[in-house]
């Protein structure tokens, strides 16, 4: 490797806007960050959807608020209804 052409590399703590703190190593002397996977909406689980032009709202009323165990369901009592015919 050639000499002095690599910075410096520090152990410096980061700093979120959180108050989220914890020990790493970088070129910069102090890291201050504005978000976090402390209080970011995705790692938290409190993301929020953005409804760009009511799509979201279009949506939920053309396919109504249905859920996996509420097509069962429907389904569940079809395929009963059938079998009881049959027998």
């Amino acid at each position: 490797m050639k000499e002095a052409i690599h910075p410096n590399y520090f152990e410096v703590e980061a700093r979120c806007a959180c108050g989220a703190t914890w020990k790493t190593r970088s070129t910069k002397k102090e890291l201050h960050l504005e978000i976090c996977s402390n209080c970011h909406p995705f790692f938290t689980g409190r993301q929020k959807l953005i409804d760009t032009e009511g799509r979201v709202e279009r949506f939920t009323k053309k396919f109504g608020a249905q859920t996996v165990a509420s097509r069962k369901k429907p389904a569940a009592k079809a395929g009963s209804s059938k079998a009881a015919k049959s027998a």
